[in-house]
């Protein structure tokens, strides 16, 4: 339907506001919210994805498309909840003890976001117990960790062994990303996936949640 097409190339473009006018006039028209969802926004944010993924598009594009998928999809969520559409999966988000960074991170949520999984944003600076703590309480399906810095690589070790500590390790997936990172240290910590990116972090999220569902 061209309605669902143009909601996927407004967002490309990040034009927010387009996005949510369009959104708004598709269930206007009796188009429900799980196929403006899964036929406009995602098959638009999937391509910004891969065009992030192959260098045609930047940060600040990304951001600004993830900005209009936001829009849209603020519009859909009284919808989705009423027919009873749930997310993908959960993941909790933070950037490891010590570590301020928080653009990369935020590109990685917007990417998780733009696959379908709803993502819990524990912020920057964010100490092992934290990360217990979300795995407690929000019984996500992944645990994605960002660390920036050579100095903070360390932290991440920590927040691994605090949530084997704590018992939990059997209940998540453990993703790891970030510059000084490799898939070497990933398997070193105990974690269970590397990405080098935020787009292969979105694949590999939405991959083994699948995996997980089974």
């Amino acid at each position: 339907m061209s309605l669902l097409a143009d909601i996927s190339t407004a967002l490309q473009n990040g034009k927010a506001k387009i996005v949510k006018e369009l959104v708004g006039q598709a269930l206007e028209e009796g188009l429900n919210a799980k196929e403006i969802l899964q036929e406009g926004l995602l098959p638009g944010m999937d391509i910004i994805a891969d065009k992030f993924k192959n260098n045609e598009v930047y940060v600040p594009e990304v951001l600004v498309s993830a900005r209009a998928m936001n829009a849209g999809s603020e519009l859909l969520k009284p919808y989705l909840a009423e027919s009873g559409v749930k997310p993908l999966g959960k993941a909790i988000l933070g950037t490891v003890k010590g570590d301020l960074h928080d653009i990369g991170k935020n590109i990685v949520r917007m990417m998780l976001e733009g696959k379908g999984i709803e993502v819990v944003d524990l912020g920057v600076d964010v100490p092992a117990e934290k990360f217990v703590e979300a795995i407690k309480t929000e019984k996500p399906d992944i645990v994605a960790m960002s660390a920036l810095l050579t100095t903070t690589m360390d932290s991440m070790r920590q927040a691994v062994e605090e949530i084997v500590k704590a018992g939990v390790r059997d209940d998540v997936i453990i993703m790891v990303g970030g510059a000084p990172l490799s898939d070497d240290f990933c398997k070193q910590i105990g974690a269970d996936l590397y990405a080098p990116d935020a787009a292969a972090a979105a694949d590999a999220a939405k991959e083994a949640i699948l995996k997980k569902a089974g």
